[in-house]
């Protein structure tokens, strides 16, 4: 089924995003987190790309045996890093025949180790082109990345946006946020996307915070932030060795986040999990618990945002 299907519906649409496991013993264990998943009923999995040799044909791998032998629908993901086009080509091709319907186009990061993103001398330069090369030939459900504070590397929010409309113009039919911790960022990128024409659904990235040193690092490299308050609790509990208190902050966070987001009109969540399930097991099985989305706006909480 399509993704852009599901978004039609008038339930909220829930997506879970692994990597490509690169061992056996990887292999053994994402598919393990996929078994537990789905028992909360997933719309889709996604599986990200990892350019060249065995993790780019991992995703291709793993989005196929998600849909096949688990029977959760899945999306693969698709970038422009370390490929020509003629690569590019033939891995849609190949998507295609294996009968995946839904790809998320981006450009991709440099690859580790390199601080500038550089495209191959005979590859595409941006993911607007990547949703032009996969419409050229075939009618898959593409998605796109956004992102609620601002790409890294565009000059303010207008370009960001700009360019954000082109990927839309091009035949991406959703969107997908980077990662963020204050709702209100989303619901005021949300209103600027819809007040320059952009009218998809744009579903709310989430990545419950299991481990401090790790999502430093990662809204380092993504410019996503932490709100002060929130930060200071998972610092005192990390000064405090304290892992397990920092994974109970992280949940319920999260938890709180993402029912404020339902409860306002986000049209789903993706749940970044790093391929494991603990965290978001607890958090969804929470929403389905709760229905945040049943409330009406009038009875909706008040917005979820740390003032510093």
């Amino acid at each position: 089924m399509r993704v852009d299907e599901m978004l039609a519906s008038n339930r909220p649409v829930f997506s879970v995003e692994f990597f490509p496991p690169k061992t056996e013993e990887g292999r053994e264990s994402l598919f393990e987190t996929v078994e537990v998943l789905r028992e909360l009923q997933p719309a889709y999995f996604s599986v990200t790309y990892g350019a060249g040799g065995a993790t780019r044909e991992g995703t291709l791998e793993t989005t196929r045996a998600i849909r096949d032998d688990y029977g959760v629908e899945a999306m693969a993901h698709l970038s422009c890093v370390g490929e020509t086009r003629e690569n590019l080509a033939e891995l849609i091709d190949r998507i295609a025949a294996a009968g995946v319907e839904n790809i998320l186009a981006l450009r991709g990061d440099p690859p580790r180790g390199e601080a500038e993103w550089k495209p191959h001398p005979q590859g595409l330069k941006y993911s607007v082109d990547l949703i032009e090369l996969i419409r050229e030939s075939y009618d898959f459900c593409i998605g796109a990345a956004c992102f609620p504070e601002v790409h890294p590397e565009a000059a303010d929010l207008e370009q960001d946006l700009s360019y954000l409309k082109r990927k839309v113009d091009a035949g991406a039919s959703f969107l997908i946020t980077q990662l963020f911790f204050d709702n209100q960022l989303y619901f005021d990128f949300v209103d600027e996307v819809r007040a320059r024409g952009i009218d998809v659904p744009i579903i709310a990235g989430i990545m419950p915070i299991t481990n401090f040193e790790q999502i430093k690092r990662f809204t380092s490299m993504c410019g996503a932030s932490i709100p002060e308050r929130l930060h200071e609790q998972l610092e005192s509990h990390h000064d405090a060795d304290d892992p397990e208190a920092v994974m109970d902050v992280g949940i319920a966070y999260a938890t709180l986040q993402c029912a404020d987001l339902l409860a306002r009109g986000a049209p789903g969540i993706h749940f970044y999990t790093l391929n494991k399930s603990p965290a978001t097991r607890a958090i969804l099985s929470a929403l389905r618990a709760a229905r945040p989305w049943e409330r009406s706006p009038a009875s909706a909480p008040a917005p979820l945002r740390q003032e510093a």
